[in-house]
């Protein structure tokens, strides 16, 4: 087997390696967020976080100068309510120990970043963490910029680091792995129904049809 661990079927995210890193969902981001429409990255990362709960992925929340940016926003908030987010005045993540103490302690390599803006409060910590050895996933979908060139710039330049994109059903996918894992199965696919947009809809549509009996003549 291949020591790079983005080779083979090692590339792909395993509930038990991953922790995630959700930075800035915050009022003030949102406000000159414009490479997205803001409620699909809502969404997204509400998805994203439902899944990590689903899966047992350690997640970790963050915030910057809450006190004037505003507190992260309750779709995340309420899916973990015992946790307070972690406060900084870095910009950058990683240069926080409050964060990279449980990330290190948690021995767990692959790192899930999603954050506002991409080009600064995601791409500064992606390209550290990189940098120092950790596999790094960024989900677009769940971050956002000033701009769509903004977040198509960031996301180019962090493939040049070895980061690797990935939108957020493509993380909790690759964390079920197997729809025979019935313990997570049956919770991912109402996760699926409530977030995943039309492909939620005709799930939920299939499973009426499926349980509607066929009249007899």
């Amino acid at each position: 087997m291949s020591n790079n661990l983005k080779e083979g079927l090692a590339a792909l995210l395993r509930p038990e390696d991953s922790i995630l890193v959700l930075i800035d969902h915050q009022p003030f981001q949102f406000a000159n967020l414009n490479s997205h429409e803001p409620t699909l990255i809502v969404n997204a990362v509400a998805g994203l976080s439902k899944a990590a709960k689903i899966f047992n992925v350690p997640t970790i929340l963050t915030t910057v100068v809450e006190e004037r940016g505003g507190l992260i926003i309750k779709q995340i908030q309420d899916v973990f309510p015992e946790q307070k987010p972690i406060n900084r005045t870095f910009i950058n993540t990683w240069q926080d120990p409050a964060v990279t103490d449980i990330v290190a302690e948690s021995g767990r390599k692959q790192l899930i970043i999603a954050g506002l803006w991409t080009e600064v409060c995601v791409a500064m910590p992606a390209i550290q963490a990189a940098g120092e050895g950790y596999d790094v996933f960024v989900v677009t979908d769940a971050s956002g910029s000033v701009s769509a060139e903004a977040h198509d710039m960031a996301v180019r330049r962090m493939m040049q680091h070895g980061i690797t994109p990935i939108n957020w059903i493509a993380v909790a996918s690759e964390w079920q792995r197997d729809w025979a894992r019935l313990d997570t199965a049956n919770k991912l696919a109402g996760l699926m129904i409530e977030h995943a947009g039309g492909s939620g809809v005709a799930y939920a549509w299939e499973q009426q049809l499926l349980n509607t009996p066929v009249p007899t003549a």
